[in-house]
C-alpha cells in the first residue's frame, strides 16, 4: 500500500514519540484529530506500522554491544535465519554488497560477547567476519546517544518487578493505555503514569515508531561504515546532524564508526553518502544495501523477568 506525505509525516512524528496524542498528531499534519487517529490506525491495521517500546540494553545489563558484518559461501538466507536463532543477536539483515549478512549483538560484558562471536563465526556457510565493537552511541532512534559505561543513566536506574512488568508489556504495545498498564503493572492509573513518565525520562525507555526497516513506505534503508583519519569527535557529530543518517555508533574493530541511512529514494542515499565522503578526517567509506530484517528485536522480543 503506497503511502503519501501525510502519512509519512505521521510515520516520522510518532517514531519521535510513539504514545504522542491525537491532538498533537492532528497539529503536525494539520488534520482532524479523527481524520489523524482512522490514519494512524490504517497504517497499523493495514499496513503493518508497530508502535513498540524499546527498553535500553544497560537496564537489562546488556553492556557489551557491536555491529558484525558477515561474508557468506552460498545463500545468505539459511545464515541470516541461523544467526537470528542465536540470544546473541539483536537484529539481523540480508543485504546487498559485499557482506551479505549483518547482524548486532547484545551481551552482558566483553567476554559473553567473544562467545557469542564465536557462536556467528561456527554457523555453517559464514565464511568471514568484520567486527565493530561499540563504544558510544551517537544517534540511534530508539535510545539515548552517550558512552556505554556502566555510569549510563539507564544502568543507574533501579527497577522493580512493576517496572519490569510495564517494560514487557509496551515493549508489545507502546501505546497500551495507563488502565491497561496498570492491570499488569499492580499500581494505580495515576502511579502507573508517572512510573511509565519516569522511565522514558531516564532514558530506559522509548516509545516509538518500528522503522528500521519497513515495509510501509518507499524509504530506502542503507548501512555504513566510515574510517577516519584521527578522532571520531566532531567527525560524528557532523554527521549525526545529516537528517538522512537514521543511526551511527563509535567503536573499535575493522572501523572506526557503522550507521545508517533512511532516504526517500537511491539518488537520495547517494547524496547522503557523497555529503558524509566530504566530512573532513573522512578516508574511506563502504556501503550496502538492508534488503530484509531476518530478526528484529522488537519482533522477538521475550518477556522481561525481575
Amino acid at each position: 500500500m503506497e503511502l503519501d506525505e501525510i502519512d509519512e509525516q505521521l510515520v516520522r512524528a510518532l517514531q519521535r514519540d510513539g504514545r504522542a496524542s491525537w491532538e498533537a498528531l492532528a497539529r503536525e499534519v494539520g488534520l482532524a484529530r479523527s481524520t489523524t487517529k482512522a490514519r494512524v490506525r490504517r497504517l497499523v491495521d493495514e499496513c503493518g506500522l508497530r508502535l513498540v517500546g524499546a527498553v535500553h540494553p544497560g537496564a537489562l545489563d546488556l553492556n557489551q554491544m557491536g555491529h558484525v558484518t558477515v561474508e557468506v559461501a552460498g545463500p545468505a538466507l539459511p545464515v541470516a535465519e541461523q544467526l537470528a536463532a542465536l540470544v546473541e543477536t539483536s537484529f539481523v539483515t540480508t543485504t546487498a554488497g559485499r557482506f551479505a549478512v549483518t547482524a548486532e549483538l547484545r551481551t552482558t560484558d566483553l567476554d559473553a560477547f567473544q562467545r557469542g562471536l564465536s557462536r556467528v563465526q561456527a554457523v555453517p556457510g559464514v565464511l568471514a567476519v568484520q567486527v565493530l565493537t561499540y563504544t558510544h552511541l551517537w544517534k540511534d532512534p530508539y535510545f539515548p546517544p552517550g558512552p556505554l559505561s556502566a555510569s549510563g543513566s539507564a544502568r543507574q536506574f533501579d527497577l522493580d518487578a512493576a517496572d519490569h512488568a510495564l517494560l514487557s508489556r509496551l515493549r508489545v504495545d507502546g501505546r497500551a493505555s495507563f488502565a491497561e498498564l496498570a492491570e499488569v503493572s499492580g499500581l494505580s492509573p495515576g502511579a502507573t503514569r508517572a512510573r511509565v513518565l519516569r522511565l522514558l525520562g531516564a532514558g530506559v525507555l522509548h516509545i516509538g515508531a518500528l522503522v528500521r526497516l519497513t515495509p510501509l513506505s518507499r524509504v530506502h534503508t542503507a548501512g555504513f561504515a566510515v574510517s577516519l583519519g584521527g578522532a571520531t569527535e566532531g567527525v560524528a557529530e557532523h554527521l549525526t546532524a545529516i537528517d538522512e543518517v537514521d543511526s551511527f555508533a563509535e567503536g573499535i574493530g575493522w572501523c572506526n564508526g557503522i550507521g545508517s541511512i533512511r532516504a526517500g529514494s537511491q539518488e537520495a542515499v547517494f547524496a547522503t553518502l557523497e555529503r558524509i565522503r566530504a566530512l573532513p578526517k573522512v578516508r574511506a567509506l563502504e556501503s550496502w544495501t538492508h534488503l530484509r530484517a531476518v530478526k528484529e528485536e522488537h519482533d522477538l522480543a521475550h518477556p522481561l523477568t525481575t
